[in-house]
């Protein structure tokens, strides 16, 4: 029997996102799965009104009870325990962009940063929220990896995307190409390889193999393209890692780093700006794809797509991204409390 079977289940703090996308929706059916119930215990932040009229949605019996702390959230078949902040009206219609919705998101993640941090939860996962919402109430983040960070106290973070047959990290996100061309430099480069080489091995990786992208087409070609960006803002930080024992190979053409990673390669791609990353995720795994914050001193995992509101409140959201984050967000869970 291993140490993970005879450990108590970790207690996931699911915040339900925008509650008038498919959030609602995605949390009511992967809960109700024996899988979820077999991997966590989870207590959903959220509003316990949405959650009864997305399982009626949904046509499912759903024993949805509202407990006042994460300890009275009592796991059993069938029954999805939520903290119950009471944020949005009865009639807040799905698929449409709410400023009350957008503040409702944000109040379920300071909750579940705030119990997150003083260890009362294992871990957060995070029901998609919809970025133009969470403006209009005035919560001016990119998304959550940026709201987290700052609910957190944490100076840099790194998005992880991971699915069954890829994993990458990004050096920059949410900004403009331009931008994000600007701001790449050779310790932003080799903090993110870091924080991807620490989370690998927390996860059980120890020697993981890091293939690193260029920034321009063939990774520049011998200065063929572009104007020596690969050889000032990549490259130092490379050989800096390798120094220090981290198997990171690169630069390497985008176009061909994510074919070898999917045949086994590499263990995790490092991209430079938010598609050169997403695209092939979405591609090659979107069905099972999660988003991992790495660098908090809080493990977060989200499902890896958005809000959804032009299938929201139809009943016809998949659950199963929703089923893979609780999975990894337990076994990152059970990895840092073995590691300790």
């Amino acid at each position: 029997m291993t140490a993970s079977e005879t450990a108590p289940l970790p207690v996931v703090a699911l915040t339900m996102g925008d509650g008038a996308g498919i959030g609602p929706e995605v949390i009511v059916g992967a809960l109700l799965t024996a899988e979820a119930q077999a991997i966590c215990n989870t207590v959903v932040i959220g509003d316990a009104g949405r959650l009864a009229a997305a399982a009626d949605i949904l046509g499912v019996s759903a024993d949805i009870v509202r407990v006042d702390t994460v300890e009275d959230a009592v796991p059993a078949p069938g029954r999805i325990n939520v903290i119950d902040l009471d944020l949005l009206p009865a009639d807040l219609p799905w698929g449409e962009l709410s400023a009350v919705a957008g503040h409702a998101a944000y109040e379920y993640i300071r909750v579940a940063s705030e119990l997150a941090v003083a260890g009362r939860v294992q871990a957060i996962c995070t029901a998609p929220l919809n970025k133009e919402a969470l403006h209009s109430a005035g919560h001016i983040y990119p998304g959550h990896t940026e709201l987290l960070a700052d609910l957190t106290g944490t100076e840099e973070v790194s998005m992880m995307l991971s699915t069954p047959k890829l994993k990458v990290i990004h050096v920059t996100t949410h900004i403009g190409l331009i931008d994000a061309v600007a701001r790449i430099e050779p310790g932003l480069v080799e903090r993110t390889i870091r924080r991807g080489h620490e989370a690998l091995v927390a996860a059980g990786n120890p020697h993981p193999r890091i293939g690193v992208c260029g920034i321009n087409p063939h990774a520049g070609e011998n200065g063929l393209f572009g104007y020596g960006e690969e050889d000032a803002k990549i490259v130092p930080a490379i050989e800096r890692l390798t120094a220090d024992g981290i198997d990171a190979v690169g630069p390497l053409p985008a176009d061909t780093a994510f074919f070898l990673a999917g045949r086994g390669d590499y263990d995790l791609i490092v991209a430079m700006y938010h598609d050169q990353g997403h695209g092939p995720v979405k591609v090659l795994g979107i069905e099972a794809g999660v988003n991992i914050t790495v660098g908090l001193p809080v493990i977060r995992t989200s499902v890896d797509h958005g809000t959804a509101f032009d299938i929201a409140g139809k009943g016809v959201a998949e659950a199963g991204s929703m089923v893979e984050a609780l999975r990894q967000a337990a076994g990152l869970a059970h990895s840092t409390t073995a590691a300790r």
